[in-house]
């Protein structure tokens, strides 16, 4: 025991440039537990060390105020080092036009974590405000960081990548938690979870009986938890319905998407790769977000070519940028809008279903003040002078042949309780059959970013209990039933397609129904563990 003790000591000891870079470093091997990597146990080492530097805030501070301030900067060198490391590939979205963006990278590599970091700035100085001798602090830790994840979702349109709740649900039995309480609720869980077995030492003194028996506590549950989830997926069966899907996955390089010249060239490589033996018995053909460099409501001969190439009754849903003009009585144009939108295309070449994107991307779509960003030379990585609107819905799809789809275009998957308002429809209405994922994860080359993104959109099956369907200009592109198994799927970098029947629709799952309060409930139970542990313990005070 006397190792754990000394290592807390000299951790919450640390000052100056030693515990910045401790808390960078701590933050930074945190990220190891997503996706590629799924090493969930490092959340152990990473928020254990958190704790320890935070029991080093407290005792550095002779007030509350300072001690509240010291645990703000001690999450700041931890978010820094979390979102430089999980959100590096960012950067390689502005190598695909380094004359034109090349010069913001510096900016990216710094400002963006920097500025990501407040929000466990904020969590951790909440924490601080109820930070007490004991497992206390581990309940306070779980509430501060539980709320500054909630309000990563939603603050500045939102960015809830790689969630700290995802570490928890790296497993395929874990990650069956999903479909009770959601991403967010399981983050509450999870820096409990991780957090309570440092929690044991505190740096000086005996090691904390009531600690050792939450971290017990906690461990037996997530065992119990790894069980359930066993049997869960071990009686699951997929019942396959009467709809068959094709991925196309054309992996076009991003750098040569855009040049005019490639635009038949690419044209003609996705109709030769859906226009391929078999093609006849699948009643959905699925292209890629933006997989043609030109406008295809406005190109009459590919979409006759198109009509011309499909049986009857398959339909072709694609990724496009749109365009609508607004004129007056005289035909002076009034305004223009582009859309980034997914296009159904029947068996006669006509468009017979539209869904524009709701939830764009800050700074990759559109430009927040952008007359003032313009001026500075920054423009939206998509080049689209003005940026792309913001559609007005409805999300639910209508597909020709098949169940109601829910379209979901690149990252607006990864916002849970949006997804979950669209497909748990009040008053009883229709659930949607499917959700469809159409993205360009391109942008960001064979970077760690498309492998995350692929596997946060599994956490969304199984939260709603839908079957996904998704496909990638580059990858990864997959199949994935309601309990998140790969039932199907094309690596990064390869071109294929994949021909798979789409599964029935789960059973209606309890966050699907509850939402935000079973969030709500998580944030409650950790608020609560925090009331019994103060009762209990009574006045603040830690050893060390």
């Amino acid at each position: 025991m006397a190792g754990p003790a000394r290592i807390a000591a000299w951790t919450a000891g640390l000052t100056g440039l030693k515990r910045a870079a401790t808390g960078i470093a701590l933050g930074a091997i945190s990220v190891l537990a997503f996706a590629p990597f799924h090493l969930w146990p490092i959340l152990f080492v990473s928020l254990g060390g958190l704790v320890w530097l935070l029991d080093g805030s407290y005792r550095s501070g002779e007030t509350r105020t300072a001690r509240v301030l010291a645990a703000g900067l001690t999450g700041v060198w931890f978010g820094f080092g979390f979102f430089l490391t999980g959100l590096y590939w960012i950067a390689e979205a502005f190598l695909v036009e380094p004359w034109r963006h090349g010069w913001l990278i510096p900016f990216v590599m710094t400002a963006f974590p920097a500025g990501m970091a407040l929000f466990f700035a904020g969590g951790c100085a909440f924490a601080m405000v109820l930070w007490r001798e004991g497992p206390a602090r581990i309940f306070a830790l779980g509430l501060g960081l539980g709320l500054s994840e909630l309000a990563r979702g939603y603050v500045l349109t939102g960015l809830p990548w790689n969630l700290i709740g995802y570490g928890l649900l790296a497993d395929p039995s874990l990650m069956q938690l999903a479909a009770l309480f959601g991403v967010y609720a399981a983050t509450v869980f999870a820096v409990l979870v991780f957090a309570s077995p440092a929690a044991i030492w505190s740096g000086g003194g005996k090691p904390s009986r009531g600690s050792a028996a939450l971290a017990t506590l906690l461990l037996a549950l997530v065992a119990a938890s790894y069980v359930w989830g066993a049997l869960r997926l071990a009686d699951a069966t997929d019942t396959p319905t009467n709809f068959r899907v094709r991925l196309v996955q054309a992996n076009i390089d991003q750098a040569e998407k855009w040049r005019p010249e490639n635009a038949t060239r690419i044209f003609e490589t996705y109709l030769e790769m859906t226009d391929r033996p078999g093609l006849e018995d699948v009643d959905v053909v699925v292209w890629p977000e933006t997989a043609l460099p030109f406008a295809l409501d406005k190109s009459p001969d590919a979409l006759a070519a198109i009509g011309d190439m499909l049986p009857d009754g398959t339909v072709l849903l694609v990724g496009s940028a749109r365009w609508t003009e607004r004129r007056n009585d005289n035909g002076i144009l009034l305004a223009r809008h582009a859309y980034n939108s997914l296009m159904a295309v029947d068996d006669e070449g006509q468009v017979v279903a539209v869904y524009d994107k709701i939830h764009l991307v800050p700074f990759g779509e559109y430009l927040p003040y952008q007359d003032f960003l313009e001026s500075l030379g920054v423009m939206q990585m998509t080049g689209v002078r003005g940026g792309f609107s913001v559609g007005t819905g409805p999300r639910l799809m209508t597909v020709p042949g098949a169940p109601p789809a829910l379209p979901l275009i690149c990252y607006e998957i990864i916002f849970p309780n949006e997804v979950r308002a669209e497909a748990s429809p009040p008053g009883g209405a229709e659930r949607p059959g499917w959700m469809l994922n159409v993205t360009n994860d391109a942008w960001f080359g064979s970077s760690a970013g498309p492998y995350q993104h692929f596997y946060q959109a599994r956490v969304r099956a199984v939260e709603l209990g839908l079957p996904l369907v998704r496909v990638a200009n580059t990858g990864v592109s997959a199949v994935v039933d309601p309990h998140g198994r790969v039932l199907a799927k094309i690596d990064l970098d390869k071109r294929a397609i994949r021909d798979v029947d789409v599964p029935t629709l789960g059973l209606i799952t309890p966050y699907a129904v509850w939402g935000l309060w079973a969030e709500f409930l998580a944030l409650g139970i950790a608020l609560l563990g925090w009331l019994v542990c103060r009762i209990w313990t009574g006045p603040p005070r830690l050893t060390g």
